[in-house]
This record gives C-alpha cells, structure tokens and sequence, in this order.
C-alpha cells in the first residue's frame, strides 16, 4: 500500500488533484448538510449544469474558465433563489429552468467551437488531468475562504437550517445566511466540477450527508461525520481510479455509494438488535 501510494504522489497531477478534491469534499460535505435538511440538495445540480455552461463559453472565448465561471454561478445562484422566494415559478421549477437552459447553451457553444468531442465527456463527468497550477492556487485560497465563512457562521447556517421562521423571529437576517449557503455552494461546485464533472459533482454535497443522517442524529455529529465520510471516499475513489484506469469522478461516486449502503446497512442491524432485545 505504501509503495502504491508512493507511485502515485510521484505524479504532479495527481498531487493536485487529492489536495484540490479534498478540499472541495470537505467544502461540499460541510454545505451538503444544510442542503439536505432545508430540501435545496438539487440547486447543486442545478448549479452545476450553469457552471458547464460558463465552462464552454470560457473555453470558446480562450479565457480562464474558474474566472469565468464564478462570478456567473454566483449570479445564478442569488437568481435561483431570489426566483425560489419572490416568484411564481418556485423551487425545482426555477432550478430546471435554469439548469437546463444553461446545459443547452454548453451543448450548443461546443459544437459551433470545438465540436462534439471528448471535451463534452470532461466537462460532464470530469477529468483528473484538468487541474493547471493557476487553478490549483485559486482553488485552495476559494476553498479555504468557504471553510472560513462556514466555520464564522456557524451558529447562523444551523438556525437557519432547523427552523428558519424561529430563526427569523429573533431577529436573524435569514434571507442573508441563506444567500451566505447558496454562494459558498456555488463556489464549491465551480471548484469541483472540472475534477467531477457537470454531471456528478452535486453528488459530494447530498451523498456524505445522507451517509451520516444514517447513524447520526445532531447536526453538529451529522456535520463531522459527513466531513470524514467525504475525505475518506474520495481518497479511496481516487486510488480506485488510478488501479483500474476509470473516471475519477464516477469512482469517487461509487465509492460514495458503498458508503451509504454501508451505513444503512448498520442502521437496520441497529434496529433490528434494539427489537429483539426489547422483545
């Protein structure tokens, strides 16, 4: 294992891919929580589909894509839920609005550019190869920034989180913790999309958090646990790739997966035990 793990961090790509990718796991871990329990788990996705877009448009302008995209996610992502709270098209409506028309703009400005190539495939499911030493930097500096605002509004994103009309009542400016959770989403996904993909990156914010919801109970153990699981799923996904030579982001998935069923696995056991002994 350890002369595996040697031969694999001997290739620079490969190093930038587990820092920048754990990073983005733990960022995304952390968010993912919130975003389960307040049921916003697919404004991941859909901010996901807007961040393809950006990227194709970057790549057809020569210009660099996580400059470009970010400012724009950002942007979708303050519109999403400014539609979600003053709108008539709400929730899921507004996301595949949003979502599929920017998925279209993508698909349309690669094939008048570059053509329906192998670059369609990177941009929706991801490539280990895709992280260049400006991205890298920008990555980590973005990714700390999130950590940091999680860490500072801590005690904000929770109440939010469990009971935002409470939360509202004391006084909370609720609509600005919840602008707070959508922007650092829309960073992480950015951030994690050329690794992951268009298609598979919101899987870091739902899966680690449903994996914990599975034997945890308060927020605070969901959150760590959710943290762990993620590290640990995309370490053992990225090697998983580098022995059998498959997509980074898809066995980053899978593992995640196996995770989940693994909790839940132990969760019946639990229940099952906790009858017999009460019978």
């Amino acid at each position: 294992m350890i002369d595996l793990l040697t031969e694999m961090f001997s290739y620079a790509f490969l190093v930038r891919a587990v820092v920048v990718g754990s990073l983005v796991s733990l960022c995304a871990a952390l968010l993912g929580v919130s975003l389960v329990l307040k049921r916003y788990s697919m404004i991941g996705d859909g901010l996901s589909h807007v961040g393809f877009g950006t990227l194709a448009i970057a790549t057809a302008l020569n210009a660099a894509s996580l400059t470009v995209s970010i400012p724009v996610v950002l942007a979708a992502a303050f519109l999403l839920l400014r539609l979600s709270e003053n709108s008539k098209i709400k929730g899921d409506a507004a996301i595949a609005l949003i979502s599929t028309g920017s998925l279209a703009i993508g698909v349309v400005v690669i094939s008048l550019t570059t053509g329906m190539n192998t670059d369609v495939c990177n941009y929706l499911f991801g490539s280990i190869l895709a992280m260049s030493h400006a991205d890298v930097r920008l990555s980590i500096t973005l990714a700390v920034i999130v950590l940091t605002l999680f860490a500072l509004f801590y005690h904000k994103i929770f109440a939010v989180t469990f009971d935002e009309t409470f939360a509202r009542a004391t006084g909370a400016k609720t609509g600005l913790y919840n602008m707070l959770i959508a922007f650092l989403t829309a960073i992480t996904i950015v951030l994690g999309m050329k690794m992951m993909g268009a298609l598979l990156i919101s899987s870091l914010l739902i899966f680690p958090a449903l994996t914990s919801m599975r034997l945890c109970k308060k927020f605070k153990t969901v959150t760590v646990c959710s943290a762990f699981v993620s590290l640990v799923c995309f370490f053992i996904g990225v090697v998983a790739s580098y022995l059998y030579a498959t997509p980074t982001g898809a066995s980053v998935v899978i593992v995640n997966i196996a995770a989940f069923l693994l909790f839940w696995t132990a969760k019946l056991r639990g229940i099952i035990r906790k009858r017999r002994v009460s019978s």
